[in-house]
């Protein structure tokens, strides 16, 4: 006779008591299957809460241009539209991964006194908090100034939202990726007051 502990009391089980018939077996063998795969499902369901991956960048169609600075006037209109139209997912189509937005408040010789927003993440929660409480009904660029080299850009523009205008006060740069090209960074308020 054997003995063994569970749960703190102690039980005998002589051999007689163990005999199990193959098809008892097979019954027992199958719980224990089906137990195996719940378990594993909840093991991997759990794994997924610990830590978020993070979302897929969200896309937009984006033109193919055979011509640089079509691309790029593409993207300032495009961004506009993302504006007016409160689309995120062309927005964050359009901007770079490491893109940053910087308010110069009227103080382009002063970056004492700048706003930054760096990365995707804060530019697009920039245009949730900043931009879009304004109601953007209209807003396009204009007088654009589009300089390219290699896979660099930069641009000069007037930009209209609503009934404000900032005359040469929006300061663009473009970069080329994968042979595509995004919005790397802008500056605005460059005016003096």
């Amino acid at each position: 006779m054997r003995k063994f502990l569970v749960s703190s009391k102690q039980c005998s089980v002589n051999s007689k008591q163990l005999s199990v018939s193959s098809k008892q077996l097979s019954v027992i063998s199958k719980q224990c299957s089906v137990v195996a795969i719940v378990l594993a499902l909840v093991v991997l369901a759990l794994a997924g809460c610990g830590k978020a991956t993070p979302a897929p960048r969200p896309t937009s169609p984006v033109p193919v241009f055979d011509n640089d600075e079509a691309a790029i006037r593409w993207l300032l209109e495009a961004e506009s539209r993302g504006v007016v139209n409160k689309d995120m997912d062309l927005l964050a189509a359009i901007w770079a991964e490491d893109a940053v937005v910087t308010d110069a408040k009227h103080t382009p010789d002063d970056p004492a006194d700048d706003a930054r927003w760096q990365g995707i993440d804060a530019v697009l929660d920039r245009y949730v908090t900043l931009v879009f409480p304004g109601n953007p009904t209209m807003a396009a660029p204009a007088d654009m100034q589009i300089t390219v080299d290699g896979d660099t850009a930069t641009a000069l523009s007037t930009t209209r939202i609503n009934d404000e205008l900032s005359p040469g006060g929006d300061s663009w740069t473009f970069v080329k990726r994968d042979g595509r090209w995004f919005i790397q960074s802008l500056m605005y308020n460059l005016e003096p007051k």
